[in-house]
């Protein structure tokens, strides 16, 4: 089955176990399976990235840290929030990125970032996207 847009409405396999899981079953949300593929694609950038429901969204950490929260008002890009946690920081520092982790970037403050991917570009954009999570988690404190 295809969309108006021409791309594969046809749903994932089902997903089950965790919070995340439970949420993304019943999300409806026209880009739900590419949010799923997303999910999937930052937890195997690192072994020990992790993932709650946190300000009504999935998010991730890692080293007890949440660094990324899927934003899902767009109906039409998968939009992630790259943030440096919860607790407000003294000090902000700019994270240092690749130019190609910076060019999925806008940066919304020194230390939080909103990242726009296309689905219709989504294979492009996984390397500059991997090197993103990577980048961004190694410099958490």
């Amino acid at each position: 089955m295809t969309s108006k847009t021409g791309r594969s409405t046809a749903k994932l396999p089902p997903i089950a176990g965790n919070e995340v899981d439970a949420f993304l079953e019943a999300l409806e949300h026209p880009l739900r399976d590419d949010i799923v593929r997303v999910r999937r694609l930052v937890t195997s950038v690192l072994p020990d990235i992790g993932e709650a429901i946190k300000w009504n969204a999935p998010s991730f950490q890692a080293a007890d840290v949440f660094f990324a929260t899927f934003h899902l008002r767009s109906h039409d890009e998968i939009q992630l929030v790259f943030h440096t946690g919860a607790k407000k920081k003294a000090k902000k520092t700019k994270m240092a990125l690749s130019a190609r982790a910076e060019a999925l970037v806008t940066w919304l403050d020194d230390d939080r970032a909103m990242v726009t991917l296309s689905p219709s570009k989504l294979a492009s954009q996984r390397l500059p996207f991997t090197a993103l999570v990577r980048e961004w988690v190694s410099q958490l404190d």
